[in-house]
């Protein structure tokens, strides 16, 4: 599923904060848009952002960075020990 250490991929995502439930609901244009029960206040939708991509992407956390974005809707996330095709392939995946 991964590939070698140092193998990285790039992904658009427009985050929906104060939703009902944490999900990934679906892929336009190359952004997937993400619903996030969390509140953006002080970091708290960025923290629960990160740990829902850790679960579906079955990897550590800190292999989750928020390169920008990092307070806006539109965040671009890189993704450590995956390549591009597995990341999209295991978000587009019903979990």
């Amino acid at each position: 599923m991964g590939c070698q250490t140092n193998c990285e991929s790039v992904i658009r995502v427009k985050v929906v904060p104060r939703s009902s439930r944490n999900q990934i609901v679906c892929e336009a244009e190359g952004v997937f848009r993400i619903k996030l029960t969390a509140a953006p206040i002080e970091g708290q939708a960025n923290t629960a952002l990160r740990q829902l991509l850790a679960k579906r992407l079955h990897v550590p956390k800190r292999n989750i960075e928020i390169i920008s974005g990092e307070r806006a809707r539109l965040k671009s996330i890189r993704i450590q020990g995956l390549s591009a095709e597995n990341v999209g392939n295991l978000l587009r995946e019903e979990p």
